[in-house]
């Protein structure tokens, strides 16, 4: 399997741009496709952005800029991803999508050109079986923001090949990333293990064993985390919260997955975080 030198990036939003960065400041080629051209230059301006932030943190020279930028070619035409050995996909987390996405690049691609998803909850087993690659097809799940966050999770489909795991595995680590390598399931990692932490944080809160402020005190002294759960809740979404929820207790059927109740209400009177103002905390 050839040496991933170019990128493909379908979906230029918060994470595709993000992958762009990341891919181009390591050197390697990038071609970032969205539908509208609108969206391809909102992204293109994003990355530019990110970057002038890193050269007042000294951390980049402006030289060091062009270069990546010079490495980022937008476009709205699936036909110029056809020079990429890998090509990510990085579209809405819309399952119906992502099917049309990966049957269009079937019949675009290469045979040997390996396809990989940034989702964060569909199943990659299910998504490689809609494509005609299903053994070139793996799980990339970045974490935002991308460029500055080290993780990836590589997740293997049932059907993904050793050779397909170990170059994705290896482009990680040429982005400066410390990929782990996961089998498929609801959640990966690190979700799974998170998103129920948080979802325990309102059960805590709802039996008033601590306010809102010690809670998150809490968590963030005692295991040392950035951020306390419920400060974190609203700043993914309580809605996100309890979608991811739902969708364990349907997966796995395990009544440690019931989302809380208070969860729930909060969700139903629309308080769904910084994103509306107001979620556990008033911002």
């Amino acid at each position: 399997m050839s040496s991933i030198q170019t990128v493909g990036i379908i979906g230029s939003g918060t994470m595709g741009n993000g992958i762009a960065q990341a891919c181009a400041t390591s050197g390697l080629r990038v071609v970032m496709v969205d539908i509208a051209q609108a969206a391809v230059d909102k992204g293109l301006a994003t990355v530019a952005g990110s970057l002038d932030r890193l050269i007042k943190k000294e951390k980049i020279t402006a030289a060091d800029k062009d270069k990546a930028l010079a490495l980022i070619t937008g476009s709205t035409n699936y036909d110029d991803l056809k020079g990429a050995q890998l090509v990510i996909e990085a579209a809405t987390e819309n399952e119906g999508l992502k099917v049309k996405i990966l049957q269009q690049l079937d019949g675009l691609l290469a045979p040997e050109v390996i396809v990989a998803t940034n989702t964060s909850s569909i199943s990659i087993t299910k998504l490689a079986a809609a494509t005609q690659r299903p053994d070139r097809f793996i799980g990339m799940h970045f974490f935002n923001p991308v460029p500055m966050m080290a993780l990836v999770e590589i997740i293997r489909g049932l059907q993904t090949s050793d050779a397909t795991h170990d170059a994705v595995k290896a482009m990680a680590e040429a982005l400066g990333k410390t990929p782990i390598t996961v089998k498929n399931a609801p959640g990966f990692v690190v979700n799974r293990i998170l998103v129920p932490m948080i979802n325990e944080a309102f059960f805590v809160l709802a039996e008033g064993l601590a306010t809102p402020e010690d809670i998150d005190a809490g968590m963030k002294l005692g295991c040392n985390q950035p951020i306390g759960p419920l400060a974190l809740a609203d700043m993914i979404g309580l809605d996100v919260c309890l979608a991811v929820m739902n969708v364990y207790m349907a997966e796995y059927n395990d009544s440690k997955y019931r989302p809380a109740p208070l969860l729930k209400e909060m969700v139903a009177a629309g308080w769904l975080g910084r994103k509306t103002g107001k979620g556990v905390y008033t911002y």
